[in-house]
């Protein structure tokens, strides 16, 4: 009789490009989501939780960088139709709005939190699961709506624990980049198909600005760039004139400060009399040039300034100067609310990789510095961004919607979040009671009750409870900050031992004997006094 061959065991790995959350990490990402979902409501937002899977259909074809519809999703075929997991929150909105419209309030202003899928290459730091966390306001043309998400999303950011300095939301309008297209000549209003190629490697190229610099940047948008490896590049083709006209648009966050620079040299030349500035850049502008003389480069006069150099470069463009105008009714309505640009900046280098968006773009970006893992400083750079997508919706009804909203990357801003310190007490365990007599059981599980009832979190440990030193270091792994502990004695006298696990750690890696003396980390009190003890206890723990 042969041998029945057995069945190999299944290897446990998580699957590649995926990961698992534990409980610390859990909690920590509940808290934080709680905080932004609570600024998303105090803003009159509803919440909206829509199904994972879409119809590949409704998805489209807004992936990033993705022409066609079923590539970088997980998708599969089911009764001749094609499924597929989200691969964001807002597809997902817009199938929403255009299934439900004749129900909802019109603007609908929604937030959606939850994991979204993406088929691509896994790498450092790059999941095929991660968590977004939207907000959008569907129905609204008016360019307050964007302003509305900006504010908002600054709120945010110093709700969960970025300061205010530590971060900077930065604006664009797309029809402004429209508008120097069509200036630099790769823009036809009359055939957008024309020069839809040399946009693209434009498009692209403006988007690496942070990676690849200014030279990359000017060779992508002429004949090419060659990276280290000696790999080539096809650039856009576009002649000297029109790579100057673009770089202007590139650069235009640099040669606006410097500006203001320059501005501030000749003011002071002058004796700071701003009527003497016959050859100043702005000098007809008295008002902007006395506001310099009495606010920061950095506040509202930045997104002035901004304004008033975009003017110039679009100046030939109808559909530039309207995106120009819509920048300066955000930057007033912004600046109105007291957000100046220290907090939300015009920044003209702001383009967004997704195709759908049709007007103001804008992006979150955390500027203060961070560690890699070779131990070089670096700033933590972006975790969120959005824009207004007027078209979405217009898939499913045929008629244009306005839409605008903002994504935030829950993943990257935890990570912020935990390199900011913010999140330390965020993965505290609960607080456990050791068992050093397991007749005692029903004592052990009134204590318990006693601290749960008091809105304690805690735990009996029902492991083997013959070695006590495993039961701490339970605690331990558990991260527990108190450890309650009563044996025979302590029930025949009616008190019990109450561990402060922090406070010992710490005193046990810093301490002389002496401080030992000074400071115990456990106390002895009345069996009627646990729950007030161990609160005490987790009050002094912050």
């Amino acid at each position: 009789m042969a041998k029945i061959k057995k069945q190999p065991r299944p290897k446990a790995q998580t699957p590649k490009g995926f990961r698992d959350y534990f409980g610390a990490e859990v909690t920590k990402r509940s808290a934080m989501l709680k905080t932004i979902a609570d600024v998303y409501h105090h803003y009159g937002f509803d919440a909206l939780e829509t199904s994972a899977v879409e119809t590949v259909e409704a998805l489209g074809k807004f992936l990033p960088d993705v022409d066609r519809p079923n590539e970088g999703v997980f998708a599969w075929e089911e009764d001749s139709d094609w499924l597929a997991l989200r691969y964001d929150m807002t597809a997902p909105l817009a199938r929403v709005y255009a299934q439900y419209r004749n129900d909802l309030p019109t603007p609908y202003r929604r937030y959606a939190m939850g994991p979204v899928w993406r088929n691509e290459k896994p790498g450092p730091g790059r999941f095929r699961q991660f968590y977004q966390c939207d907000a959008d306001t569907v129905g609204a043309p008016s360019v307050a709506a964007d302003a509305e998400i900006c504010a908002m999303l600054s709120d945010t950011l110093e709700a969960v624990g970025i300061e205010r300095g530590d971060y900077i939301v930065r604006i664009n309008n797309r029809t402004v980049l429209k508008g120097v297209m069509e200036v630099a000549g790769v823009l036809d209003p009359n055939d957008p198909e024309k020069f839809a190629a040399e946009r693209g490697i434009v498009l692209r190229a403006i988007d690496k600005l942070d990676r690849l610099g200014v030279a990359g940047v000017e060779a992508l948008l002429g004949k090419g760039r060659e990276d280290e490896s000696g790999d080539f590049t096809k650039g856009a083709g576009l002649s000297a004139e029109q790579v100057e006209i673009v770089m202007g648009f590139v650069n235009a966050d640099a040669n606006i400060v410097q500006e203001i620079i320059d501005l501030e040299g000749i003011i002071e030349s002058q004796g700071g009399d701003a009527r003497l500035l016959g050859n100043a850049v702005y000098a007809n502008d008295l008002d902007m040039i006395q506001l310099l003389g009495r606010e920061h480069k950095e506040s509202a006069v930045r997104n002035k300034f901004a304004i008033k150099y975009l003017s110039r470069i679009v100046e030939k463009s109808s559909i530039g100067k309207k995106g120009v105008s819509e920048l300066d009714e955000m930057s007033e309505l912004l600046d109105a609310q007291g957000y100046k640009a220290d907090r939300i900046m015009i920044d003209p280098s702001v383009v967004r990789g997704l195709g759908y968006y049709t007007g103001p773009v804008y992006e979150a970006e955390l500027t203060f510095e961070v560690t890699d893992e070779k131990g070089r400083p670096r700033q933590f750079g972006s975790v969120a961004g959005g824009g207004r997508y007027d078209d979405l919706v217009k898939r499913f009804t045929g008629q244009e919607v306005p839409a605008t909203g903002v994504s935030i990357g829950v993943d990257r801003l935890l990570a912020a979040l935990d390199a900011k310190g913010q999140l330390r007490h965020a993965g505290v365990g609960p607080v456990v009671v050791t068992v050093m007599d397991r007749d005692r059981m029903t004592d052990y599980q009134t204590m318990v009750t006693e601290l749960r009832n008091a809105g304690v979190r805690a735990e009996v440990y029902l492991g083997n409870p013959k070695n006590f030193g495993n039961q701490l270091k339970y605690a331990d792994a558990r991260n527990a900050p108190v450890a309650v502990i009563a044996g025979g004695d302590e029930f025949d006298q009616g008190v019990v031992q109450i561990k402060d696990l922090i406070l010992g750690a710490e005193i046990a890696k810093n301490a002389t004997l002496e401080e030992w003396k000074d400071r115990p980390s456990q106390y002895a009190v009345g069996r009627d006094q646990l729950v007030a003890k161990v609160r005490e206890i987790l009050d002094g723990q912050g």
